[in-house]
């Protein structure tokens, strides 16, 4: 049997954001590109659909442990049947939403309470997807649209659906590839950018990385720790010696001793744009690499704040040698994308291009 590159996403929304015709299209267009397509069913539909809903059991907690639970148990799964698929060796598994969108119905002691009785925890949850598209609910932009006649599951009001839609945006915040896909256009131009978005996250048809960077005055650590809308990860970096020119590092992110593990070969095409081939390990074969690390090169550690503003997906990487300054990060799908920096931050200069900002060039031994 074949080894397979599987690829586990989500797609999520709010209310009436497109996602039945969404996953439609996402079917249509990457088997053309050669991907075996699998799709894990929204849990709370059949759930709800099946007789087994909030109002049925003794509260609003014990329904979505079920639904988390059973979520947890489909993927794994699906995961198994994606190993043992015919057909090519690329595959993608489409999460019709994901574990965390429970965050969005619950009380956050709630979700917590939950994760503790089952041996949970978010972090490992949250990361166990590559990446996630949020489809904003056309209540909030394209509001003649808004319907549920297609889901019977679905008794939202518009300014409920709204509210959901915010939650769950938000639960999912923290994770390394967050994308949100607004109601600024047509349906149809909504649906392009969605299959772009994955496109260019699954390195189709070439695996670039473009984005921005800046070097910020240092930013207001208690406001970013307070929020409930801004994640915080702990990140360690070591590159490994590499020939070639490539750029290759690994790195352990995550927090209170529940961490992910990946290695990146990065290679520079232009200032912005990067070949960048990123790939998630276990901690032993972390371990493992951690022998091949380059000496002439420290460790990095930095601390890096996740926030959405005005639907754009900003990082800012906290470092222990600065204590004036920060870098802000943003990681785009074209490079003439239009960025909208955040009010609560002062850029001191764009650092793109210049070399001495990378990461690489800060682990340089003196």
């Amino acid at each position: 049997m074949d080894k397979k590159n599987i690829t586990k996403i989500v797609i999520t929304g709010g209310p009436c954001a497109g996602k039945t015709t969404a996953m439609s299209r996402i079917r249509e267009k990457f088997t053309d590109m050669g991907y075996v397509v699998i799709f894990v069913p929204e849990t709370s539909t059949e759930l709800i659909s099946n007789g087994i809903a909030p109002w049925t059991l003794y509260n609003n907690s014990k329904y979505q442990e079920v639904l988390i639970n059973l979520q947890i148990e489909k993927e794994k799964i699906f995961e198994k049947a994606a190993k043992e698929s015919k057909g090519g060796d690329k595959v993608l598994i489409v999460c019709d939403r994901g574990v965390l969108d429970s965050k969005a119905y619950i009380s956050d002691d709630g979700f917590k309470q939950i994760l503790k009785r089952c041996g949970l925890d978010e972090i490992t949850l949250r990361d166990g997807y590559e990446a996630v598209f949020h489809l904003v609910t056309a209540a909030k932009g394209a509001e003649e649209f808004y319907t549920l006649a297609n889901n019977s599951a679905r008794t939202e009001t518009a300014e409920k659906a709204i509210e959901l839609d915010e939650k769950t945006m938000h639960a999912w915040i923290g994770h390394p590839h967050l994308r949100v896909i607004d109601n600024s256009t047509n349906f149809e131009e909504k649906l392009k950018k969605l299959i772009e978005e994955i496109s260019a996250f699954l390195g189709e048809p070439k695996p670039y990385e473009i984005e921005r960077k800046f070097l910020i005055e240092y930013p207001d650590i208690k406001m970013l720790s307070s929020s409930d809308f801004v994640k915080k990860t702990e990140i360690i970096q070591t590159y490994l010696v590499s020939h070639g020119g490539d750029e290759v590092r690994l790195r352990q992110s995550g927090l209170n001793g529940h961490f992910t593990y990946t290695i990146t070969t990065k290679k520079k095409i232009s200032g912005v744009k990067r070949i960048e081939i990123e790939k998630r390990i276990t901690k032993d074969e972390y371990v493992n690499l951690l022998l091949r690390a380059d000496t002439s090169k420290k460790q990095i550690r930095k601390t890096r704040y996740r926030f959405m503003y005005d639907n754009q997906y900003f990082e800012v990487d906290i470092y222990p040698f600065w204590k004036d300054k920060a870098i802000m990060e943003i990681e785009l799908k074209d490079e003439n994308q239009k960025i909208q920096i955040p009010n609560f931050i002062s850029v001191i200069k764009e650092v793109t291009e210049d070399d001495n900002y990378k990461n690489s060039s800060l682990a340089n031994v003196k």
